[in-house]
């Protein structure tokens, strides 16, 4: 059975990628370069569901909606100086 679950990949702040998924919590990963994340990733949700599975636990499904939303950000006047 195939399952497909949304991920946010995050740049790290030393470099690479961190990867989580929502609709597994605490289902992260990470990676130096974008693809090492995504496969490792991959590994990490097959692990998790494979616990689930071993505890008894069912296995959720993706209900996550990626809506982007359109913001007006006031412009700011530069800081003033001494």
């Amino acid at each position: 059975m195939k399952r497909v679950y949304k991920v946010l990949v995050e740049p790290a702040e030393e470099g690479g990628y961190v990867v989580s998924v929502p609709a597994l919590p605490g289902c992260v990963s990470q990676g130096d370069t974008f693809e090492e994340a995504l496969s490792n990733i991959r590994e990490a949700i097959l692990l998790y569901l494979e616990t689930l599975q071993e505890e008894g636990v069912p296995v959720p499904d993706e209900t996550h909606l990626l809506v982007e939303v359109a913001v007006d950000v006031p412009e700011t006047s530069p800081a003033e100086g001494p």
